[in-house]
């Protein structure tokens, strides 16, 4: 994920922009979760051949597990940092440089089956903005498949009833302070599932179905908690919401 959703101002974005930018900032996320939202967006596509927009694709890894489960189907690849896109581009067959916010995607109105919005929602300033050009992107009764981390995981609820910041969670870009982890990935919204299901809602989506996936940066140890804790979304480490275009 390196799609930057604002523009560059004094003091604030610019600064963001030049975050996400740094090729040290991870852009990729764990194969599980690609492959689950695949098959999710797999089984719900009902003609061969359909347009999907990765948008926010950072280094394509992503993209490059769920290609197979999406065969028969064209994938894009669309980011805003030229360092992804880079890395993107032996990954995937098209990849187009676009933004959320300024000028918007490079996309006609309509003209897309399906948008893929891997972890990219918690790192955008106007989330609201970026609900709305994906709707227009996206043809009526599309499919959105977006992920994001869960505010409320099993561990976070652990972590805040100690006073600790949970994980995912992050006061500075400049290092980790409160919480687990060691990683600067630049979140800046956090949902919890009724949360995104509400979010979705009332940006003009429909049908908004609420699953989950593991996290790849559980410790090892309790990785089978974590698999275990998918059959409530509500409870686990990442969001996979599945939703339509009204």
């Amino acid at each position: 994920m390196k799609l930057d959703g604002a523009a560059p101002r004094a003091g604030g974005p610019a600064g963001l922009r030049d975050f996400y930018e740094d090729p040290a900032v991870p852009v990729a996320s764990g194969d599980a979760r690609s492959r689950r939202q695949a098959r999710l967006l797999a089984a719900a596509l009902d003609r061969p051949g359909a347009l999907v927009l990765d948008v926010g694709c950072g280094d394509g890894t992503a993209a490059a597990v769920a290609g197979p489960i999406l065969a028969g189907h064209r994938i894009v690849g669309v980011d805003w940092s030229h360092d992804a896109l880079r890395r993107a581009a032996p990954r995937m067959s098209h990849v187009v440089r676009g933004e959320l916010d300024g000028g918007g995607l490079p996309f006609a109105d309509g003209c897309a089956d399906a948008v893929l919005f891997s972890e990219v929602v918690e790192h955008l300033v106007d989330p609201d903005r970026a609900m709305d050009e994906l709707r227009r992107v996206l043809r009526p009764g599309g499919h959105l498949m977006l992920s994001t981390p869960n505010l409320a995981a099993w561990y976070n609820r652990a972590l805040l009833l100690a006073g600790r910041q949970p994980v995912f969670s992050e006061v500075s870009l400049r290092g980790i302070h409160g919480r687990p982890g060691t990683e600067v990935v630049g979140h800046l919204r956090l949902f919890t599932a009724r949360a995104l299901r509400s979010f979705l809602r009332s940006s003009g989506f429909e049908d908004v179905r609420v699953s989950a996936a593991p996290f790849h940066g559980v410790p090892r140890g309790l990785r089978l908690i974590d698999r275990a804790a998918c059959a409530v979304p509500s409870a686990a480490s990442i969001l996979l919401a599945h939703a339509r275009r009204r």
